[in-house]
């Protein structure tokens, strides 16, 4: 069995670029932000953020460019795929980046709105967009809303309910 799977919960970095690929489609990338928070050894408080590209295409691209902005909390459900390329100099080149297949809004903050949604398709080659990004007028009922006590992971499980004693590496089926 194999499975690639990515669940990133974060902040965005930066505002997502929307491009058209040259049969019409729409891709946008964001760049993303995690943060790790662990205490060391002795006893001090460590921090690490960590940088993710997420694309997103199609219907998420869309809702994505018209909703998602710099600084709002976002969570990225995906698969990791890396990329090649020739350099200008000759030097073969990989990236790997996040292909989001869903994309979930945190809670509201001022002026920001919240939301869930999936889907979308892929392609390979984009170009920048002809047009500036449309105003788009969207009312605030029309916008589901994430509460930050709710939890996005574990359903109506609550993180006491499990207990990593219980599990048996022999129940693992793989």
């Amino acid at each position: 069995m194999n499975l690639n799977k990515v669940l990133l919960i974060g902040r965005v970095a930066a505002d997502p670029e929307t491009r058209n690929t040259n049969t019409g489609q729409n891709v946008s990338t964001l760049r993303m932000a995690t943060n790790r928070v662990w205490m060391n050894k002795s006893g001090e408080k460590q921090e690490q953020a960590e940088f993710h590209t997420v694309i997103l295409w199609g219907k998420l691209s869309d809702i994505a460019d018209k909703y998602v902005q710099r600084g709002q909390l976002i969570m990225i459900e995906g698969r990791l795929q890396t990329r090649s390329w020739q350099g200008n100099d000759g030097v073969k080149r990989y990236r790997t980046e996040i292909v989001a297949e869903g994309l979930q809004m945190g809670p509201k903050s001022a002026g920001g709105g919240s939301g869930s949604y999936s889907g979308g398709s892929q392609s390979s080659n984009y170009s920048k967009p002809s047009s500036p990004k449309p105003v788009v007028d969207v009312k605030e009922e029309d916008i589901p809303v994430i509460n930050q006590d709710e939890p996005t992971v574990l359903g109506h499980m609550d993180k006491s309910d499990i207990d990593e004693a219980e599990i048996d590496l022999k129940d693992i089926p793989f």
